[in-house]
């Protein structure tokens, strides 16, 4: 093995990343797109994927955890040029009640109110998906269907079937399923053994059963049956996929916009209300910068081992069950995470993850967008990490 040779565990540089956003000679193989859980506040990842699109910045890879898995099927089970149109479509759908009319309040800009104002406001849109459900999404269960030991719905307080048809009026899953277009893995998690695992389109072929599965967050929504199994929401476990894209191998060099819905820092809270709004943004965040730390450190030690397996002679190389076992761990790769993180607002409750009132669906939308376009702003970002420095952040709200 030469100083420049890939181990089992890496890829070599072929088959490139190509886009005009990207630097010059750069080596990037994966341009990845991590799409962490959160239920409503999930337009925020529309919104990134807007800008991305418009930086012609498009993912071969994609990985979501329940809201970010169903933006995940949008975005591979479509062509390029449709998918922003299919997000703002599905986000539209979902963000309407299932039978009574919208609120006048849908059409309103609730930018130049005052905060207590929204907060009133936004309750009332939290209240109305509680009791109505949301179009395209789930409805409320019948009261017979509750008390029926053994039915799915004694376990689950709404019905998901409406968001079945949604998926399969909006995604081609023929697309989805083509992994030389778009590798797609979406986590859930085994109700009866409590194992977590990854459905990804380059094992099987993945159905609406497999979005619905990493979304189904209990005891709202049923566990979802596939092939004899049952499973609930990834996020039970863990809610953010970026590991999987760190930990597949053959690693490769990668570009990663790892786009999350809770944030781990926030501000002591000083009553109930915050205390449980500040539970779920730790809870729900998954310490996604614990990982990335974690994996930075263990990149740097995979280009050490790397350097110093070139120091090896031939001779010693032969038939050596220590080379080949460091030869398996050694990876040259360099990784590259921009992170954004949703920031909340004031205004916004306990139930902002449930609150699908049509203008915040639109706020957080136009968030993800501004958050995407300062992140490009530093076109040094997108440099290739070097040797010294294998495994790089970046972030626009990181103090």
């Amino acid at each position: 093995m030469s100083a420049h040779s890939p181990s089992p565990a890496c890829q070599a540089d072929d088959g490139l990343y190509h886009s005009p956003s990207l630097p010059v000679g750069h080596r990037y193989q994966t341009l990845a797109l991590v799409l962490q859980g959160g239920g409503a506040l999930g337009a925020y990842q529309a919104g990134v994927y807007q800008g991305l699109a418009a930086a012609d910045l498009h993912p071969n890879w994609v990985a979501g955890i329940s809201i970010g898995a169903l933006n995940a099927a949008i975005i591979a089970g479509n062509p390029p040029e449709k998918r922003v149109e299919r997000l703002r479509e599905f986000w539209q759908t979902i963000c309407r009640p299932p039978l009574l009319p919208p609120s006048p309040l849908s059409h309103m800009d609730f930018k130049d109110w005052p905060s207590p104002l929204i907060g009133l406001a936004n309750g009332w849109e939290a209240w109305r998906a509680l009791t109505e459900g949301q179009n395209g999404f789930f409805v409320p269960r019948s009261p017979f269907e509750t008390l029926a030991p053994g039915s799915p719905g004694a376990a689950s307080f709404y019905d998901t079937k409406p968001l079945k048809a949604t998926l399969e009026a909006m995604v081609d899953f023929e697309r989805l399923n083509d992994s030389r277009q778009m590798r797609v893995s979406v986590g859930a998690v085994n109700v009866q053994t409590g194992n977590f695992v990854y459905f990804d389109n380059t094992r099987e072929t993945l159905r609406a059963e497999h979005f619905m599965a990493s979304g189904a967050l209990p005891p709202g929504f049923p566990a979802v049956e596939i092939d004899g199994d049952y499973y609930w929401d990834g996020g039970v476990v863990s809610n953010t996929p970026l590991q999987k894209i760190l930990e597949t191998v053959p690693r490769k060099n990668s570009l990663i916009f790892q786009v999350d819905l809770w944030s781990a820092h926030g501000a002591l809270p000083s009553d109930l209300a915050t205390a449980a709004v500040r539970l779920k943004d730790i809870q729900y965040s998954s310490r996604t910068r614990m990982i990335t730390s974690y994996m930075e450190e263990m990149q740097k030690k995979r280009v050490l081992l790397t350097e110093l397996m070139a120091l090896v002679p031939e001779s010693a190389r032969q038939d050596n069950p220590w080379y080949q076992r460091a030869e398996r761990e050694a990876c040259d790769r360099l990784i590259n995470v921009i992170h954004l993180i949703y920031a909340d607002k004031a205004c916004e409750g306990n139930y902002k993850d449930f609150q699908f009132g049509a203008p915040t669906m639109r706020d957080h939308w136009e968030s993800g967008l501004a958050d995407i376009r300062r992140s490009l702003q530093h076109p040094e970002w997108l440099n290739m990490p070097t040797a010294d420095r294998p495994f790089v952040t970046h972030d626009v709200h990181r103090r």
